[in-house]
């Protein structure tokens, strides 16, 4: 993973302090401070942060987007292949799998979904996929600080591990037969699987799902992208199941 050394805005900063990976707070000298920023300096002091004042064009050089806070942080190594077998799953576990998003805004938009939705962890691959850049924290809205997130090789041979793990995995394809409003989401331990934004599930991939379903196209659009076809299905299809929704 490139580690990424800041992030920017109050909402991604105050996430990264939440999640205990942030370092060092950035701020302007003398402003004065917002609630957000508040906020994100009311949960940094008891946690004995430095708080570092800088000029607004020293934090604009850093961090253009960063509306008067930055932080700097240390992330953790991703988890790897071995960990699908290994992780501490729940009983009725989610985890999303991602083959192949390579945009960083949809990365962050997919883990913000998924990390609402309660995922006990995001996977992705090495290759050929977005990383976790500050764009992608930041399009998070810091949901990436706090979600279990596995990277690997092999999709297919990860899913066979969740598989191994007892898990389903369901596999969102718009070559599906059947919709999700006309397959009942699996009981137990789940894993949704999206492809990228333009050729959708890889082969082996698909072949790998224990089911496929599609969202209904009722308009001229043909599809949504990753990250909105993920919360379409994970709202839907996923957290209806057992009363999910709305408990």
């Amino acid at each position: 993973m490139s580690e990424p050394a800041l992030v920017a805005g109050p909402r991604a900063c105050l996430e990264a302090v939440r999640a205990g990976v942030a370092r060092e707070i950035l701020v302007i000298g003398g402003a004065r401070p917002t609630s957000a920023l508040r906020e994100v300096l009311d949960a940094a002091h008891p946690l004995g942060l430095t708080v570092t004042e800088v000029t607004r064009q020293d934090l604009d050089a850093l961090a253009p987007d960063h509306h008067g806070v930055a932080a700097r942080i240390h992330l953790p190594e991703p988890l790897g292949e071995r960990e699908l077998a290994t992780f501490a799953f729940e009983g009725d576990a989610l985890v999303v799998v991602l083959d192949g998003v390579t945009d960083p805004q949809n990365l962050g938009a997919a883990a913000r979904s998924a990390e609402a939705a309660g995922a006990a962890m995001l996977v992705t691959r090495t290759r050929r996929a977005a990383d976790v850049t500050a764009a992608a924290i930041r399009a998070s809205s810091g949901a990436l600080l706090h979600l279990p997130h596995a990277r690997v090789a092999n999709i297919p041979r990860a899913l066979q591990r969740l598989q191994d793990n007892g898990f389903t995995v369901v596999g969102l394809s718009e070559h599906a037969e059947r919709t999700l409003f006309e397959e009942a989401c699996p009981d137990g331990r789940v894993a949704i699987v999206l492809g990228d934004e333009g050729e959708g599930l890889a082969r082996l991939t698909r072949e790998t799902c224990d089911l496929l379903v599609r969202l209904p196209m009722l308009g001229r659009v043909s599809s949504l992208n990753a990250s909105a076809s993920l919360a379409a299905a994970l709202y839907a299809f996923v957290l209806p199941r057992g009363g999910t929704l709305g408990a």
